[in-house]
């Protein structure tokens, strides 16, 4: 199913495996109620699953998700492949620096896949914008420090973001240890959205947490 929704970044849920795995949550329940509160896009990470889990894990989580939500698969084109070879919905990935080249990505994807990029420094930032292949959208950080993401370098900081993402040619969000406190201020700073992955996946109640980011987006700072 090659079917993409329109891209809405503003809350947009990074859901974490391992995250979600720590404190005995169902990821595919966390997902779909997270977008019952607002959240408006998902990315499913998954570092430590081989193929074959990670693209059953993949699988559910398509399954639970309305199709106006897209679903994106960080690192891993062949499990985006895979789906829509089941004629499951998979929007597209979300690539790290050292994953597959973004040219190679959409070339196997195709011109409506939605592939996102990390690339917080300003170098990365214009590569991106300078790709011959389309990048949809960047992520800036981290915002915070974090111990979501081991191998994360320290946080930025706000004003380093806001910054960063002012001179990206491309629309911007930012993650790393975003909260809800920290929406109004990307909002107003021209970022598209916030990615977060505890604050909703370490949440009790996952509708909850969607909803606080969701109305927070909305507050002028």
């Amino acid at each position: 199913m090659s079917t993409v929704p329109p891209l809405d970044l503003s809350v947009y849920l990074v859901a974490d495996a391992g995250v979600c795995e720590a404190v005995g949550a169902d990821l595919p329940d966390v997902a779909a109620r997270a977008v019952a509160g607002g959240a408006t896009a998902v990315q499913l990470r998954a570092k430590d699953l081989g193929g074959g889990a990670f693209t059953e894990l993949a699988a559910a989580v398509s399954r639970a998700l309305p199709p106006s939500v897209p679903l994106l698969i960080n690192d891993r084109v062949d499990v985006a492949l895979a789906l829509r070879a089941r004629g499951l919905a998979c929007a597209g990935v979300h690539l790290g620096q050292s994953d597959l080249p973004v040219d190679d990505a959409r070339a196997l994807l195709g011109a409506d896949a939605i592939i996102g990029l990390s690339a917080a420094l300003p170098e990365q930032i214009r590569a991106a914008a300078d790709s011959p292949a389309r990048v949809d959208y960047i992520g800036i950080g981290p915002l915070h420090s974090t111990a979501t993401k081991p191998d994360a370098p320290a946080g930025i900081g706000m004003p380093t973001v806001l910054e960063r993402a002012r001179a990206s040619a491309l629309p911007a969000v930012a993650i790393g240890g975003v909260t809800a406190a920290d929406m109004p201020a990307l909002h107003a700073g021209g970022l598209v959205g916030g990615a977060v992955v505890s604050c909703i996946c370490a949440d009790d109640d996952p509708e909850a947490a969607a909803r606080r980011l969701a109305d927070a987006w909305k507050e002028t700072p």
